[in-house]
């Protein structure tokens, strides 16, 4: 009987053995403790395929509808602006801007 195939993030656990870096295994058993160690990776390997997914399809779009030289100048323009903007930034990171 051939084996059922399931969707990222479907189907039932299973082992594997993979090889972690030791301060990658450190950082996880820090945040999760060793009980959730096997869901932190998991949860981990299924955001890095959804974003595989995502890079795939925008390539594939890009290809089929390139985007304007001039659009790419005129974003890039735009976020050099806001990132400049002291009013958009904090010291620990970006924040929306407020009105008024």
């Amino acid at each position: 009987m051939p084996e059922r195939e399931f969707a990222p993030g479907d189907g039932p656990a299973a082992k594997v053995s993979v090889s972690l870096r030791a301060g990658n295994i450190r950082a996880v058993r820090e945040r999760v403790g060793a009980r959730g160690f096997s869901a932190y990776v998991d949860a981990a390997v299924e955001r890095q395929i959804e974003r595989d997914l995502l890079e795939e399809a925008l390539q594939a779009n890009e290809a089929s509808r390139p985007i304007p030289q001039s659009m790419r100048d005129e974003a890039a323009e735009l976020f050099r602006q806001v990132k400049s903007a002291p009013e958009l930034q904090e010291e620990d990171g970006w924040r929306a801007h407020e009105a008024g």
